[in-house]
């Protein structure tokens, strides 16, 4: 299925058939090569959070696997941004802006494809989120990222998302040796993106955000 550009959907991470976290977004685009999407600053968003709320990158992962989870609204407070999901691949890559809304790094977040879905009245994309990334600087000089949450993440096989390391660096290496050559999506095509003035932050999450992942 295609994305008409302008419509707001959801993008979704899911973690073993639970939902991790979920943004509206804009599509910017959907054809051949992939799908880009505009997050806003100040969008409703949600995410999980243990019951006493927090989230997982706030305790150690032996301790969240035996929690009990909730979803917690919020704002996206983080920069506005541009995500790319390129068609058939195990990763997304991202465009940070600084406060002025300036170009100022790639962010390859390395993820199970992309399945998506539509309900009529609210459509969406759910990705498994794979927890290492690696950051691209405009030189195209780069550096992985969050590697020592994903070597304490594997510890626990029962209950990680993440079933083959080997495959998930490997895709990191393949986004690296693209970035490294300067070919798209890091040859500057939508450094300079501005979204439509009309695309201003959903203030709160659409009806059927919680629906059950896709499969």
């Amino acid at each position: 299925m295609r994305f008409e550009p302008g419509r707001l959907i959801v993008h979704r991470n899911v973690r073993r058939g639970r939902i991790g976290w979920v943004r509206p977004v804009r599509v910017v685009s959907d054809d051949d090569r992939g799908l880009l999407l505009w997050l806003a600053r100040d969008t409703a968003v949600a995410s999980e959070v243990t019951e006493a709320g927090v989230g997982m990158r706030g305790i150690p992962f032996a301790e969240w696997v035996v929690s009990t989870y909730r979803l917690a609204t919020g704002r996206w407070l983080g920069p506005p941004l541009l995500k790319f999901l390129p068609t058939g691949a195990a990763h997304s890559v991202w465009w940070f802006q600084d406060a002025q809304g300036c170009f100022t790094h790639w962010y390859v977040n390395l993820e199970e494809p992309g399945i998506r879905w539509d309900d009529g009245d609210l459509a969406g994309v759910d990705i498994v989120d794979q927890d290492l990334d690696v950051v691209v600087r405009p030189d195209l000089s780069w550096a992985w990222k969050d590697e020592d949450e994903f070597t304490e993440r594997l510890a626990f096989p029962e209950h990680y998302w993440v079933p083959d390391e080997a495959a998930v660096r490997a895709e990191g290496k393949r986004a690296i040796r693209t970035a490294e050559a300067g070919e798209f999506p890091f040859d500057g095509a939508w450094c300079d993106f501005v979204p439509p003035a009309e695309w201003t932050a959903p203030p709160e999450l659409p009806p059927g955000w919680d629906r059950p992942p896709a499969r």
